[in-house]
């Protein structure tokens, strides 16, 4: 495979050589006529579509006009709230003459990898295989065929910062497929090869052991940064992500030092300026160690995630500030980022008002205006100064924590001041396409927010975005991938199935209505039936989905956990609750099948490792028996949802659903009120104690269960 990058290397270096002596431009075609997105679904797309590309959505139409033409494919991969692809549209993409070299020598195809992640997958893939970061705007170089040969990110208008200038790129590219095309298309042949024998690999099954999570555990503590927390490569620990599916397995895990290094992770980032000190929420990363400096956009399922971890940090070690943190984000979630509908929107974007961060940053004077002399002391509570922290303006911080007891109504009344004038500000637009997989990790924060005794709106908006996932996003059997403005689109992927189920199930233990667990075992069914591998792994895209160059089963974790990751812990999870002892069955099935590749790198999938966990840890499952208004039920509850260790489901039976619920799995069946007490059993794999009434005793138990 290597050969054959440096082929590509070799055959652009002499055709851009060629381009900057003004040697084969490729231009003729002109940049008339209309791109062929304007009837996209994806607000990504639909900023595109007057540019004078002649972009096509993915799809056989642009396939097959690439195969008659015989030309290659120039991809443009990118999202709404992507700083650096906006900075590519204005620059080239919206460039008559740059226009007019892409559309006389390629096809041009724009994707929104948030629709497409499964077409975003392979070609990032083929983007780090030549050795380069991953990053987007994802700019690839494909055969008819849509074999890649060529990839980067983003591409300067000029020569600069060690980067050809794009139109040299187009120019190059274009000239290497007239000249030297065999060697591109063998080249092409080689990378094709080795991208189905890394994404597709099938390694040989194992049993997953203790070593395996004491393993990712230990690596954590290799990437710690004990400065400023998070993890990352040192000395620079830099671009910092929140990696909040690691936080949530550390929280977890045995001992005291992984869910000590989380908390430290998550206070760090509370208090830096990743996290909206004024509106709630946290931005994508940082640029920095010690996430002073973000990048701006916000999107869902960080949202999600770190919400959750928050509440995770509050049960397991007491910490009140992230359980606050946790409070905020989802209040900022249910204000700013829920549809009518009762979905959640994809993204908030980094730019606005023609700049990046511009709506949340501060020069001093603004910030002074905003407050008032009466509150000077604010500037110091939030990080203020002259200079400034980014480019002679501030960006928020909370250095100190929370304000001391003597400063909370004036800290509170300094916040309300600069969100009153921040709201006067031009605001960033929003990407409102409602993603599947993020929803059911967003459905999925908001059970954490119920159980920890969060905004009390999260319920209502819980169950909304419940039943929208239930009637708008599963069609046919089959869970979408996107839906907007009235019309669910895409097959969904294996993450989107797993996702939603598992949020339907964590869902039905904080409102155990029925339709909950129905929604989640169609959904796991046909997961299973669609995806199956036959090793008891399964793969990323549906047996009948669009076959591209390659079908992967990959599962390593990003800034998402992946499908199988997704998939082992909503069949656990989904095998406890329905008593399903082959559902659950199936969900180590996941485990055992990638066992190879965890014990060769366990921190690269740590979602399969903390289903390996759980399942290592024998969850339990609990069920309490008693009406819902019932104080005895509600400390029942209480004693599971509060407890610093629990690995288990739990569920509450009561008049009003128990027969139904019996119906649909043994696990509630004859399980009533003790002497007209409510009680609770707990059970593992179905053998259920003797039941308890007295939450002391309960606490007692599940505490005895967790050692």
């Amino acid at each position: 495979m290597a050969g054959s990058v440096r082929v590509v290397r070799a055959l652009l270096a002499a055709s851009l050589a060629a381009a900057a002596l003004g040697q084969g431009d490729g231009r003729g075609g002109g940049a008339q006529g209309s791109n062929k997105l304007a009837g996209a679904s994806s607000p990504y797309l639909l900023a595109h579509s007057a540019q004078p590309v002649h972009w096509l959505p993915w799809g056989e139409e642009a396939l097959a006009l690439a195969r008659k033409l015989d030309k290659p494919i120039f991809l443009s991969i990118g999202y709404s709230a992507c700083h650096w692809c906006h900075v590519m549209a204005k620059e080239s993409f919206a460039d008559p003459e740059v226009a007019a070299r892409l559309n006389e020598q390629f096809v041009c195809i724009k994707v929104d990898r948030e629709q497409r992640p499964d077409v975003d997958e392979v070609y990032m893939a083929a983007l780090q295989a030549m050795g380069k970061p991953g990053g987007w705007p994802l700019s690839a170089w494909l055969t008819p065929a849509g074999k890649p040969f060529y990839a980067g990110t983003y591409f300067p208008p000029q020569d600069a910062h060690g980067l050809p200038a794009f139109r040299r790129v187009v120019d190059g590219l274009g000239a290497a497929w007239r000249e030297r095309r065999a060697e591109i298309l063998a080249g092409a042949d080689e990378l094709t090869a080795h991208l189905q024998k890394e994404l597709a690999a099938t390694p040989p099954p194992g049993e997953p052991t203790a070593d395996l999570v004491a393993a990712c555990v230990a690596d954590a503590e290799r990437r710690f940064d004990g400065e400023h927390g998070g993890f990352g490569a040192a000395p620079e620990f830099a671009p910092k992500f929140p990696s909040a599916f690691e936080l949530l397995f550390l929280l977890a895990a045995d001992g005291d030092n992984g869910s000590d290094m989380a908390r430290r992770s998550l206070q760090a980032m509370a208090r830096g300026g990743i996290h909206d000190q004024l509106g709630g929420g946290f931005h994508r990363y940082a640029v920095d160690r010690a996430w002073v400096v973000p990048h701006f956009e916000k999107m869902l399922y960080d949202n999600a995630l770190l919400a959750a971890a928050c509440y995770a940090a509050w049960r397991r070690v007491g910490c009140t500030e992230l359980r606050a943190v946790g409070d905020a984000t989802i209040a900022w979630l249910l204000r700013e980022m829920q549809t009518p509908d009762g979905g959640f929107c994809a993204s908030l974007d980094a730019q606005s008002d023609g700049g990046e961060g511009r709506f949340y940053v501060w020069s001093k004077a603004q910030f002074d205006a905003a407050v008032g002399d009466e509150l000077a002391a604010a500037a110091k509570w939030f990080g203020v100064t002259a200079a400034g922290n980014f480019g002679g303006s501030n960006v928020l911080t909370r250095a100190d924590g929370p304000p001391a007891a003597s400063d909370v109504a004036r800290f509170a009344a300094a916040r309300q001041r600069l969100l009153a004038a921040r709201a006067q500000r031009q605001r960033p637009a929003i990407d409102d396409k409602v993603i599947a997989c993020w929803n059911g990790l967003a459905l999925r924060a908001l059970a954490a927010a119920v159980r920890c005794g969060g905004p009390s709106d999260a319920l209502p908006a819980g169950r909304r975005c419940a039943t929208f996932l239930l009637e708008r996003m599963v069609v046919d059997g089959r869970v979408h991938r996107t839906w907007r403005r009235g019309a669910a689109e895409f097959d969904g992927g294996l993450d989107d199935h797993a996702a939603v189920a598992d949020g339907l199930l964590a869902w039905f233990e904080v409102d155990p209505d029925p339709r909950w667990l129905d929604g989640a075992k169609a959904i796991l069914a046909a997961m299973v039936a669609r995806f199956d591998a036959g090793d008891g792994g399964l793969w990323n895209a549906a047996a009948d989905a669009e076959q591209l160059v390659v079908r992967t089963r990959t599962a390593n974790d990003g800034a998402l956990p992946s499908g199988p990751s997704l998939a082992a812990q909503a069949l656990l999870r989904g095998g406890l609750l329905l008593g399903d002892g082959a559902m659950y069955d199936r969900g180590v099935g996941v485990v055992r099948a990638h066992q190879a590749r965890l014990a060769a790198a366990p921190a690269a999938s740590v979602g399969l490792v903390a289903a390996a966990r759980w399942h290592l840890a024998g969850p339990r499952e609990v069920v309490v028996c008693g009406e819902p208004g019932d104080p005895a039920t509600q400390a029942l509850l209480a004693a599971v949802h509060g407890a610093a260790r629990f690995d288990g489901v739990v569920a509450l039976a009561h008049a009003g659903n128990r027969a139904a619920l019996a119906e649909r799995s043994p696990l509630f069946a004859g399980k009533e009120p003790v002497a007209g007490k409510p009680a609770a059993y707990v059970c593992r794999r179905g053998v259920c104690a003797a039941p308890v009434t007295d939450p002391q005793a309960l606490a007692k138990l599940l505490a005895e269960a967790a050692r």
